[in-house]
């Protein structure tokens, strides 16, 4: 087995340790003709190979490299929103952190990740990042506990202007003008939901990274939160969602990207997850569909 160094290439038949600890052979990487099936016309975002390592420290002084996410091959169009379905640890929330350029120092990332025709650097996302590509996080503990939520939202926009641009997004989101000078334990958590998009997703935004934007929030919300995503869409921003729930997915994503381990097994339109999951490819996803309480796991009972 090769151990992979920081900033060093994982070649064709290497091997290294996986996130569950098992070792691996690397997968060889697309072939030319494959890469470009997942170039799509009008791309926002292409994610090409991509693998994400991190060095730990084991006994002493002593490292080992882990990569929980390897070989990605993802794309999104605009208009578009691509689900990102899978369990916890499965790797979902590390490649939203490599496309915004947060992960953390110990982190090493191979393969190519670009925004409609330019490559993703540490220095090229910067230009990008809060302007044209919103990330909305998974928890609403992002939000400050001691600051009223009109002034979180004005952070970051024109000063002369954002008292006017507040208000406005109040209104894009449907949130009274009183919840302004209400702190964040004050609100519902579909509010809190709502408040988080009016921080992050703003005019002139192109892709946005939703990072499990759904948990714990009764129906209503749910739903409300899953048609503002469908809106955006609609507008022309491409949409990666990230979560395990897949029937809330389905209801609004074009397509469906189902992990595991770390690897992308399939890619499918939304309407294959559907029935039986006949139009399915991969047994995993079959399986997956169907261990659903509404489907065959029912009836397997």
């Amino acid at each position: 087995m090769k151990i992979i160094g920081r900033g060093e290439k994982i070649g064709a038949g290497d091997r290294f340790l996986c996130a569950n600890g098992k070792d691996r052979a690397h997968k060889k990487p697309p072939k030319k003709d494959q890469q470009s099936e997942i170039m799509m016309k009008n791309a926002v975002l292409t994610a090409r190979n991509l693998s994400i390592s991190f060095t730990q420290y084991t006994n002493g002084f002593h490292t080992r490299y882990i990569t929980p996410v390897h070989s990605l091959n993802v794309s999104i169009a605009e208009g578009e929103i691509l689900a990102v379905i899978g369990a916890s640890g499965s790797g979902k929330s590390l490649l939203a952190h490599a496309i915004l350029g947060i992960l953390p120092q110990n982190a090493s990332v191979s393969g190519e990740i670009y925004y409609k025709d330019v490559l993703l650097t540490p220095e090229t996302v910067r230009q990008f990042r809060g302007k044209e590509i919103a990330f909305i996080p998974q928890s609403v503990t992002y939000l400050d506990p001691l600051m009223k939520t009109q002034q979180q939202i004005r952070i970051g926009l024109p000063k002369k202007e954002a008292a006017h641009l507040q208000r406005e997004l109040f209104k894009q989101y449907g949130l009274a003008e009183e919840a302004g000078n209400l702190y964040p334990f004050q609100l519902s958590g579909g509010m809190l939901r709502r408040i988080l998009f009016a921080t992050s997703v703003r005019a002139g935004i192109k892709l946005i990274i939703a990072d499990e934007p759904t948990p714990g929030i009764h129906p209503e919300a749910l739903e409300s939160v899953l048609q503002q995503l469908r809106r955006f869409a609609d507008e022309g921003i491409a949409v990666m969602l990230i979560t395990h729930d897949i029937m809330s997915a389905v209801k609004i994503a074009d397509y469906v990207t189902i992990f595991n381990e770390g690897e992308n097994i399939e890619t499918a339109s939304a309407s294959a997850f559907s029935g039986n999951g006949a139009a399915l490819k991969t047994d995993y996803a079959k399986r997956l569909w169907r261990a659903l309480p509404q489907n065959d796991f029912i009836q397997a009972v």
